[in-house]
């Protein structure tokens, strides 16, 4: 130990020893421990049942059942409801699913995601970014509405929901956060571009898909039938209209039921779908089958995986975005890892259903909150109009225009396309700007295999991550007037004593950046040979591997060995517990490391004067 100080150590053990007599219990309290200690394991047993119960099945910490509240969950739920059903024959069409599936994952999946989530009033079913990526998925693999499509589709949702399932009772929800906001904006604004596109054809009643020969295909198509397209236009940009206005003035009203009630008594009275306009046509009556999807091929099972990783984290991070909006609106807590246990649970229910990926929908979980909802129960009623629907009103869907569903589609994908979000990522960071510029371009090109920009993004972002931890900051320490260390250059400072380096490198000191901070080093003892001592100010090291102790092992010898010394201040814990257990400490000694920079500065103060 340093000499100077030793008095002072000597007084700090002798403060410890008296703290440490202090807190040594009587042989009365020690007799007692024992009690004490059985008494509060007694307690906390209940405690930890309680809570791996709630775990395993969080729906039991609902709130319990009142008039008032199931009168406001059934009035919110049953709206809820009655928008859901026109919107999962939307988000089904898009998926390229046969329009019975939306209703399937409109069902059991909201059930069982309410039931096992932690947000009370997500809303979780059939949305349009997941539909998307279903339908992205599976466009090389099948022909959409085809037997094959919906086996493929019901793999799908299973798989996706396997692993946010694994995700979740593995407690590894922060892998979610791999995926940045730059990532996710990129991704999102394009995905939001490709739905709008796709369904143009349909609202003003084109045929095909947008694409060379679109042009002539519908020129063609309006010569055919002018009036038939002029009425699924006017379908189609009436429901859109109305939807923008009531979503603008009259926000409250369930503008999609509105639209799609309108929309089919006016279509079965006129005799759209007898003049030829396409409509939804028969849906199925009866409960789905719940059961094992068919088998695939090996090569249909592997060509599902990325995408499934896809889905699982891009619809989990929609679902998480709704879920902080709910938890500030209600000052509620929410557990990421358990709404992904719901997540997964709930597609996996749509699979065995013999639906497609569903995930939490926003539009329908503010339209809850809006409504007055309190609880899970409000769900519960919901799903009891998809029942309801499914038993005994399938038949009065037949004649819903497709160009409405169109509409119905659009409306809330126009709330996803943010081109601000650019601006802003920009101006933060331009490497975020960089990532969310590529990541949407990428997705685009990349079509119909949207999930190559999701991987284009992570991969870029991450190696822009790697380069910015590879170029740390390191700065020479001066002493200020205000007694604290700052940068030299920066403030014109002085060393904080003679022949003293002061040196602080503001990142971790692993194998990225050590080499970085010893070239630092180097370099200045060899501009200066009258420094003698080397203090590194450690405070912002949050981590040190191997290369960081073989370098600080390497730089310790090297400067003793030339009468020099190396001086660490302010190291953290974990780093210090590092440094203790590869025999560091030993090296350096204990008097080469000083608890804080103030330490360091008085302790190099008083040796110079």
């Amino acid at each position: 130990m340093r000499e100077q100080d030793g008095e002072s150590e000597a007084r700090g053990r002798g403060r410890n020893e008296s703290r440490s007599t202090r807190s040594r219990p009587t042989d009365s309290q020690a007799n007692a421990l024992p009690f004490i200690e059985h008494r509060t394991a007694a307690m906390s047993a209940p405690q930890h049942r309680a809570k791996l119960l709630l775990s395993l099945l969080p729906f039991l910490s609902w709130p319990r059942p009142s008039m008032e509240l199931l009168r406001r969950d059934a009035f919110a739920g049953l709206t809820v409801g009655l928008v859901l059903i026109p919107q999962a024959l939307a988000y089904a069409a898009l998926a390229g699913m046969p329009p019975v599936t939306g209703l399937y994952a409109g069902l059991l999946p909201s059930i069982v995601g309410a039931l096992w989530g932690s947000a009370s009033l997500l809303a979780v079913g059939p949305v349009a970014l997941t539909s998307l990526l279903t339908f992205a998925a599976l466009q090389p693999l099948a022909v959409p509405g085809s037997d094959e499509w919906v086996t493929l589709a019901i793999w799908l949702a299973i798989y996706s929901g396997l692993v946010q399932f694994m995700l979740g009772a593995l407690r590894l929800g922060i892998i979610a956060n791999f995926i940045s906001n730059a990532v996710i904006a990129g991704f999102i604004n394009a995905a939001a571009l490709i739905i709008l596109l796709s369904q143009l054809p349909a609202l003003v009643g084109l045929p095909g898909e947008l694409g060379p020969q679109w042009l002539t295909e519908a020129a063609r198509r309006f010569e055919e039938a002018p009036r038939l397209v002029l009425a699924t236009a006017a379908f189609g940009v009436g429901a859109l209209a109305v939807l923008l206005l009531q979503r603008q003035f009259l926000p409250r009203l369930p503008g999609v039921l509105v639209v799609a009630v309108v929309g089919l008594a006016v279509s079965a009275a006129t005799g759209f779908a007898e003049a030829g306009g396409a409509v939804v046509g028969a849906i199925p009556t009866g409960l789905p089958d719940l059961g094992w999807p068919p088998a695939l091929s090996f090569a249909q099972h592997r060509a599902l995986i990325p995408a499934a990783v896809i889905i699982a984290l891009i619809s989990f991070t929609e679902a998480m975005a709704s879920c902080r909006t709910l938890a500030r609106q209600r000052n509620e807590a929410w557990d990421k890892d358990q709404e992904l246990v719901g997540q997964g649970l709930a597609k996996l229910a749509s699979g065995i259903s013999g639906a497609f990926p569903v995930s939490g929908s926003f539009s329908r979980s503010a339209l809850n909150a809006y409504v007055g909802a309190q609880s899970g129960y409000a769900t519960l009623f919901a799903a009891a109009c998809a029942l309801a629907c499914l038993l005994w009103f399938t038949d009065t869907l037949y004649h819903l225009p497709r160009a409405v569903l169109a509409a119905i589609i659009i409306v809330p994908v126009l709330g996803l396309i943010d081109l601000r979000a650019f601006r802003s990522l920009w101006q933060t960071s331009r490497h975020d700007g960089v990532v969310a510029v590529a990541t949407f371009a990428c997705t685009l090109l990349s079509m119909p295999n949207l999930y190559w920009g999701v991987f284009a993004g992570f991969a870029l972002s991450g190696l822009l991550f790697v380069i910015r931890r590879a170029r740390p900051r390191i700065i020479e320490l001066g002493l200020h007037d205000a007694g604290t260390l700052r940068e030299r250059a920066t403030h014109n400072l002085p060393p904080i004593a003679p022949g003293v380096l002061a040196v602080r490198m503001d990142a971790s000191l692993i194998y990225i950046t050590a080499p970085i901070l010893e070239r630092f080093i180097r370099e200045r003892l060899r501009k200066d040979p009258t420094l003698h001592t080397v203090l590194l100010c450690a405070s912002p090291v949050n981590e040190i591997d191997s290369t960081g102790i073989d370098i600080l092992r390497q730089l310790h010898d090297e400067l003793s060995q030339s009468g020099k010394r190396l001086y660490l201040s302010g190291v953290k814990k974990q780093v210090r517990d590092v440094m203790a257990r590869a025999g560091l400490l030993r090296t350096l000694g204990e008097n080469a490391l000083f608890a804080n920079n103030r330490d360091a500065i008085q302790y190099f103060t008083r040796r110079s004067k």
